[in-house]
C-alpha cells in the first residue's frame, strides 16, 4: 500500500486556494501544495462556507494528501462533515490524474477510517458513488461498505450509497 499523510487546509490555505494564490497557500499550509488543488477550487470555497457556520468541521474535511517519504501533493480527503446526529461520516477523497492507480486512493480511506474508527462519536462511515465509477468500487472493496440505495446529486448525478458500521477502534495499520 501506498504510504500517505494527512495535512489539515486551515481557513488561511483555503482562501488563498480560491484566490489561486499557491504560494500563500503552500506559505499557510507549511508545505508545498500542488496546481491540483488550485484546480478545485469549487471544494475549497464549500469547505471555507462549512467551516464559517462550524468551526468544528475543520477538524473534519480540507486536508492534503501527501505522498511519503517523497512529499509530494497527490490528491486531497477528508470527511463532508463532523458525524451527523446519528454519529454517520461520509468520506470524500480526490487522487490528482497524474498519480491514479498507485495505491493513493486505498490508503486514503484505510486512514479515513482509521480516523472514524478511532472517534466514539462515529457509528458508521458512508460513501456516495457514480454508478459508472468502477475505480471507486474497486477501492472500497474489502472494506466492509454495503450498498444501502442510491440518491440523486446535483453535480454528480446518480449516486450509489454505500455504509460501513465504525468500529469503536481503528483498524491495524496495514
Amino acid at each position: 500500500m501506498a504510504f500517505i499523510r494527512f495535512l489539515k487546509l486551515s481557513p488561511a490555505a483555503l482562501a488563498a486556494l480560491v484566490a489561486g494564490d499557491l504560494d500563500t497557500a503552500s506559505a499557510a499550509a507549511g508545505h508545498p501544495l500542488s496546481p491540483f488543488l488550485v484546480d478545485e477550487k469549487w471544494l475549497w470555497e464549500i469547505r471555507l462556507a462549512d467551516i464559517a457556520v462550524n468551526p468544528q468541521a475543520g477538524d473534519w474535511i480540507a486536508r492534503a494528501v501527501i505522498a511519503e517519504p517523497e512529499g509530494v501533493v497527490v490528491g486531497h480527503g477528508g470527511f463532508h462533515g463532523p458525524p451527523d446526529a446519528d454519529g454517520v461520516v461520509e468520506v470524500a477523497y480526490t487522487v490528482a490524474p497524474e498519480h491514479r492507480l498507485r495505491g493513493y486512493a486505498t490508503a486514503m480511506l484505510a486512514e479515513l477510517l482509521r480516523r472514524a474508527d478511532a472517534d466514539p462519536r462515529v457509528s458508521a462511515v458512508r460513501a456516495s458513488i457514480r454508478p459508472d465509477n468502477i475505480g471507486s468500487k474497486k477501492v472500497i472493496a474489502g472494506f466492509g461498505f454495503r450498498k444501502i440505495g442510491e440518491q440523486w446529486d446535483a453535480t454528480d448525478g446518480l449516486e450509489d450509497v454505500y455504509l460501513r458500521p465504525a468500529t469503536g477502534e481503528p483498524p491495524a495499520a496495514g
